[in-house]
């Protein structure tokens, strides 16, 4: 695979009505290929996009209070006809995609939901991340850390001629672990899909987005590409979500970002992968992911910590 040169990432963030029904999804789907379209071909004179990311819940959030209705209205399996057409529009464009999230099923877990997004590239789907950390208590859908037997990886990265890509959805950049995980497992640019809602969004007092954007970059010496929600209250009720999608720099500079509560948005930055590769090989200083003393951490999850909701 030759070496990657430098290239550009497009965070795409969306304003568009909560779908109740898996029937709204060709039509949503439409808009958001038409916003591939919009950021390959409209960026082509100033920049080469490569890499085009949506946020959490682009095609459907967890609007149910239980996983059996939105097994019966809204989780599909993955492949489908819309990843299909993903995959039809990566190759037009010679891009990769990490869609927005689907509510997915999977005839292998049946009767469970999760919350998934795929990075497809020309030749298909590449990976599938299925949310570990849901938002509790309001996300009902499952993690495949609590379904016993779960064989598949729960931190994939792809390789691929862009550079090495790792995604988690949003409530997961919270937990430094993921991150460190992807980073371990080679990632170089880690790609946040992302639901943020206010108070915790892109403006202080708080500024989480902002916050754990640019500290999981530095722990992990990675570009980060986060897209976040941007859809009003009006859209996406019971939450307002700020977007302020940005492109981060493996030492936490902001590169771009959307203004907080622009709503729809396309923000473009760069990402210099042999700068990243040659920056891994020649720091002493700040190189987090080399000065890991591992074995002093050994003991620090011996046993299970986590404590679902309501149990003691």
């Amino acid at each position: 695979m030759a070496a990657p040169s430098r290239y550009y990432a497009a965070a795409c963030q969306t304003d568009l009505p909560c779908p109740t029904t898996r029937a709204e999804l060709p039509e949503r789907v439409d808009r958001l290929l038409g916003m591939v379209d919009a950021a390959v071909i409209g960026y082509r004179p100033f920049f080469d996009i490569r890499l085009v990311v949506f946020p959490e819940f682009a095609h459907a959030a967890p609007i149910y209070e239980t996983s059996e209705e939105l097994l019966d209205r809204l989780a599909v399996p993955l492949p489908n006809e819309q990843t299909d057409r993903y995959v039809a529009k990566a190759k037009q464009h010679g891009v990769y995609i990490q869609t927005g999230t689907f509510l997915e099923s999977d005839p292998k877990w049946p009767g469970k939901v999760f919350n998934t997004t795929c990075l497809i590239g020309p030749d298909g789907i590449l990976s599938k991340y299925r949310k570990v950390n849901p938002w509790l208590p309001w996300e009902v859908h499952s993690s495949p850390h609590d379904l016993p037997g779960y064989d598949e990886p729960m931190f994939p990265v792809a390789e691929t001629e862009i550079g090495r890509l790792g995604a988690a959805i949003c409530y997961d950049w919270l937990f430094p672990e993921v991150l460190r995980a992807l980073a371990l497992g080679g990632a170089e640019v880690l790609i946040r899909v992302s639901a943020y809602m206010d108070p915790w969004g892109a403006t202080p007092p708080m500024d989480w987005w902002t916050l754990f954007n640019r500290a999981r970059a530095v722990e992990n010496l990675a570009f980060v590409v986060a897209s976040n929600q941007g859809a009003s209250y009006r859209n996406y009720p019971p939450f307002s979500w700020p977007g302020g999608s940005m492109i981060v720099d493996f030492d936490g500079r902001i590169l771009a970002q959307a203004d907080p509560g622009a709503g729809e948005k396309i923000v473009v930055g760069p990402i210099d992968l042999p700068a990243l590769r040659e920056e891994r090989k020649r720091r002493q200083g700040h190189a987090l992911l080399s000065h890991l003393r591992t074995e002093a951490y050994t003991d620090l999850y011996a046993r299970p910590i986590y404590r679902p909701p309501g149990r003691s």
